[in-house]
């Protein structure tokens, strides 16, 4: 079962926990390569209203979109397929700067570079350099075939429909057990919620598959005992 929320649903978003180490991080970070102010899903949509290829939504706010549970979200992320860049970078020229971002190494596209080399890597966004990055875009490889894999388990392939849904508002999200394999491995204070709205949602087949991968991507991890 999926309980999708809408961003303009009424109530009091539930705080980020964060640990003294990630706020140092944080403030490490912002340092380095400046604030952010991210687009919502639903702002995310506008901008690539026409934009043929897939996207859809990772990380917490897929979470919400499934579970209903909302909190304040730091950054919103999304995902394409790394043979869909040079697409995504000429839908948004003239509008944002698109970064790649490998490693922390940071090269703008579509002037020298066309293409991203390294097809795990990231992309930023931003409308120019006094601005803030306002999207966070880690990329998804595509096997041979042209499916969605999964970067963190190896051997987990799938046609996209198999790993996300599309909301009512037309945004395609990334199943939450998935998510939730991609968040274990940082083992984060903020994740525990998210685990805990997710849980009660997934029958008994997903809990069994998300176990697995737990563990194989994050042995020992403490939601392999809940599940």
């Amino acid at each position: 079962m999926i309980r999708h929320v809408s961003e303009s649903q009424k109530g009091e978003r539930a705080p980020v926990i964060r640990s003294e180490a990630e706020q140092a991080a944080d403030a490490e970070f912002l340092s380095l390569y400046g604030d952010w102010a991210s687009l919502t899903p639903s702002q995310v949509a506008e901008e690539l209203a026409g934009f043929a290829p897939p996207w859809w939504v990772i990380g917490g706010w897929a979470i919400e979109a499934a579970t209903g549970y909302r909190r304040e979200h730091e950054d919103t992320d999304i995902s394409i397929f790394d043979s869909d860049v040079p697409a995504f970078v000429e839908h948004l020229s003239g509008r944002w700067h698109v970064w790649n971002n490998v490693g922390g190494v940071l090269h703008p596209l579509g002037g020298r570079w066309k293409a991203v080399e390294e097809p795990r890597s990231q992309l930023w966004l931003r409308a120019n350099a006094t601005s803030p990055w306002v999207l966070d875009v880690p990329l998804t490889p595509v096997d041979d075939t042209g499916r969605w894999t999964n970067k963190f388990l190896p051997g987990h392939v799938a046609a996209l429909d198999e790993v996300t849904w599309i909301a009512d508002d037309g945004i395609r999200y990334l199943l939450p057990e998935i998510v939730l394999v991609y968040k274990a491995r940082l083992r984060r204070p903020k994740d525990e919620p998210d685990f805990d709205a997710t849980l009660p949602l997934l029958s008994a087949e997903r809990r069994a598959w998300l176990r697995d991968a737990l563990a194989r991507t994050a042995p020992g991890h403490h939601w392999i005992t809940r599940l």
